[in-house]
């Protein structure tokens, strides 16, 4: 579960993530470990149960891998909720759907998913997240790329509050959308 490769957008959104270098870019450690992730999934118990069958199916696929039995023993002395999970055996293979989020600068967020599994290297996938044509979200990711644009370019971008649950930039000092 280590993201390693984020394009602009990717960064803004992950911004807590990216944010503790304690969660060393980890989405299993930020889910856990950092209590920004409880804000950033408002489905915070679909997200662990997800993480903790992921782990599993990968402890399953590689039972000798190294890092993975560190994160799992990291994880399973820090977080009680963990070691709950981690306890139930679950395997999951993290295929397709639908998932919410709340970002701190845009809102709400509801995306779809796709995650591919990448052929030439067992073990890694690519997650890929958009946004209903129209809707809401789709907003909130061009206005979250607006930002990740002005941030890339050294400006610091101004955040308003918004009627989405939570704070929004101000598209007048971001620029243009996408």
């Amino acid at each position: 579960m280590d993201i390693l490769g984020a394009n602009p957008l990717a960064r803004a959104f992950y911004t807590d993530l990216f944010a503790n270098p304690d969660n060393q870019a980890n989405l299993a450690r930020f889910n856990f470990l950092d209590p920004a992730s409880r804000r950033f999934y408002p489905d915070w118990d679909r997200f662990a149960d997800m993480a903790v069958a992921i782990l599993r199916r990968e402890a399953g696929r590689d039972p000798h891998d190294k890092d993975l039995h560190d994160l799992v023993g990291e994880l399973s002395t820090r977080s009680k909720e963990f070691r709950t999970r981690w306890g139930a055996h679950d395997v999951r293979r993290h295929g397709t759907g639908t998932k919410r989020f709340r970002h701190p600068a845009v809102g709400d967020l509801t995306l779809a998913y796709e995650s591919l599994d990448l052929a030439a290297e067992p073990g890694l996938s690519m997650t890929i997240y958009t946004a209903e044509p129209g809707s809401p979200s789709e907003e909130g990711l061009r206005l979250l790329a607006s930002l990740a644009a002005t941030e890339s370019a050294g400006q610091a971008p101004r955040l308003v509050p918004t009627h989405r649950s939570g704070p929004v930039a101000d598209a007048s000092e971001t620029g243009p959308d996408l």
